[in-house]
């Protein structure tokens, strides 16, 4: 990718296909805010190994847990095709404000976990959220390339700081024992 663009813009859907014969397109929602798609004109349309290009929203609405999505200029199913598989980006402070204690996954990817047993120890990078329906996990890679699970839960990790990049946690010492 060229720039520093994409930590710019954050992604809230993925085209998947064309629908219907006026240019409209299918989209995967990866927001938890998909009410935004009611009030959205301007957003981003990911772009490989170059800048977004900027769109305006004609419409939404949503249809079987997809976003159905007419960007001006868009008028055809060739030219709607064409925007397959890119993702719709918004500019990263326009993301909703979260209550105390929610994250937004892309914040925590690429924090350091380290943890706090009598001396700070460094255990890795989180490479991953797991969404469980639950408590999500944390992925954490430790340096050499081995990775391990913590549970992302307020005993557990007791400080994270996605701006510094942090997570202190004070895991259970037969939980780091598992995962030496």
């Amino acid at each position: 990718m060229v720039g520093d663009w994409p930590e710019q813009f954050v992604a809230i859907a993925r085209i998947v296909k064309p629908q219907g014969r006026r240019g409209e397109v299918a989209a995967e929602i990866l927001t938890d805010f998909p009410a935004r798609f009611d009030s959205l004109r301007q957003v981003f349309l990911e772009r490989p190994d170059r800048q977004p290009d900027s769109a305006v929203v004609e419409s939404a609405m949503t249809h079987k847990g997809r976003i159905i999505l007419k960007f001006a200029g868009i008028d055809s199913i060739d030219n709607a095709n064409r925007l397959r598989s890119l993702h719709v980006l918004i500019r990263r402070e326009e993301r909703r404000e979260l209550p105390a204690h929610h994250y937004y996954v892309s914040d925590l990817v690429g924090c350091r976990v380290i943890t706090k047993h009598g001396r700070y120890r460094e255990l890795g990078v989180v490479t991953e959220v797991e969404p469980t329906g639950g408590v999500d996990l944390l992925h954490i890679r430790r340096p050499g390339g081995r990775e391990f699970l913590i549970p992302l839960a307020e005993a557990l990790c007791t400080r994270i700081d996605p701006e510094g990049k942090l997570i202190v946690v004070e895991p259970p010492e037969a939980l780091l024992d598992l995962n030496p």
